[in-house]
């Protein structure tokens, strides 16, 4: 009897001890959170096959967003904290639209490319401007919801969500000129944005480098498109097989003329990494409200709650840190690329700097 007391404490004893050393564990396992650009955060490395002078660096648990205290909201916002912020952005967005300097970089037609990255939500009166990697993927998923397609968001087949021909989300092309108008003046519009730099990094990641296989044409046709035009060196036969530097797409996307034939022949692939005023004429479209990916979290709810629809539906969980701006990432992509071919880059996406309120790059111009 005492011999199975024995082996009965024994048996305890050690189930008491793997608890522990599990518990111990958790703690230093952290939380690999994927967004809707295929992004992870956490223990992950930027070392990518076809990128260059890009070393592994580790995610600071402690990195400081950019300050921008004229359009950053405090932390749990009341609705009328908020709307001052909101208030503050649409004013901004009017300032710098009215400054002619800036005026080849911001002002762009409503025109057909515009139209088509408009969707529309008649039932509520909501139109909706498509940003390419700030996170879409979920605004559409909400406006799915409102059409009465799916009661919620979670319903919603992933493959689903960008097949135009079976979403149910109409574009703004598809109505007549008077109806276009009439939706322009009167509907609740709005739009989401990130800091310019950060966005790229997430189009070249997503598009050339993880490259999913229902996208060939960006490893196929975009990429060595790019490879022989701007990199300084490389075999015809290999194109392909060494994948596009980010020091050849920003070649690339700095490159005024040179882009402009290209794109030409890239189509509509571009909107990846087109400019927000290209995107969404920010300066003819009046919008009720501009989001920003770095304040999601406060700005969803709210935007939700100005277009009357909280009550209808809900955004998403956002994982923790996701919308985090990350300078160190930011850093260590342009470490190996030349100041010339940094401030071309920036001469294009001033535009969307000043236009949202990002702060200039300094930290990489100078």
């Amino acid at each position: 009897m005492c011999e199975e007391m024995r082996h009965h404490w024994l048996l305890l004893g050690a189930c008491g001890w793997v608890l522990l050393i599990l518990m111990f564990v958790s703690k230093f396992i952290s939380f690999r959170a994927v967004d809707d650009y295929g992004e992870r955060l956490g223990g992950q490395s930027w070392t990518m096959p076809g990128t260059k002078g890009v070393k592994p660096v580790p995610v600071s648990r402690t990195e400081n967003p950019v300050q921008r205290p004229s359009d950053q909201p405090p932390v749990g916002p009341t609705v009328a904290e908020w709307e001052l912020v909101a208030d503050r952005r649409i004013k901004l967005l009017s300032t710098v639209c009215e400054n002619s300097s800036l005026r080849n970089l911001t002002h762009i037609s409503i025109n057909k490319f515009v139209l088509d990255r408009i969707f529309v939500c008649d039932k509520h009166k909501i139109l909706f401007c498509q940003t390419p990697k700030v996170g879409n993927t979920q605004w559409k998923k909400v406006l799915i919801v409102l059409n009465g397609a799916f009661s919620t968001v979670e319903e919603i087949p992933e493959n689903l969500v960008h097949d135009h021909e079976k979403n149910g989300l109409p574009r703004l092309s598809s109505f007549m000129p008077q109806e276009i108008t009439h939706r322009l003046n009167t509907y609740f519009k709005f739009l989401i944005v990130r800091d310019p730099f950060e966005r790229l990094i997430s189009a070249f990641k997503d598009k050339f480098v993880k490259n999913p296989r229902f996208e060939p044409w960006y490893k196929h046709d975009i990429a060595p498109a790019i490879i022989r035009k701007y990199r300084k060196s490389h075999r015809n036969n290999d194109l392909t097989a060494s994948g596009l530097h980010f020091e050849d797409f920003v070649r690339y996307l700095g490159d005024a003329e040179g882009r402009r034939r290209m794109d030409r022949q890239f189509g509509e692939h571009v909107i990846h990494w087109v400019t927000y005023a290209e995107l969404c004429a920010p300066c003819e479209i009046r919008y009720s409200v501009v989001g920003h990916h770095e304040t999601l979290e406060q700005d969803a709810p709210y935007i939700l709650k100005a277009a009357g629809i909280d009550q209808l539906v809900s955004y998403p969980a956002i994982p923790p840190g996701i919308t985090r701006y990350n300078r160190t990432k930011v850093e260590h992509y342009f470490s190996g690329i030349s100041k010339r071919d940094i401030r071309r880059l920036y001469a294009r996406y001033q535009g969307d700097f000043h236009l949202f309120g990002y702060p200039e790059p300094d930290f990489l111009l100078n």
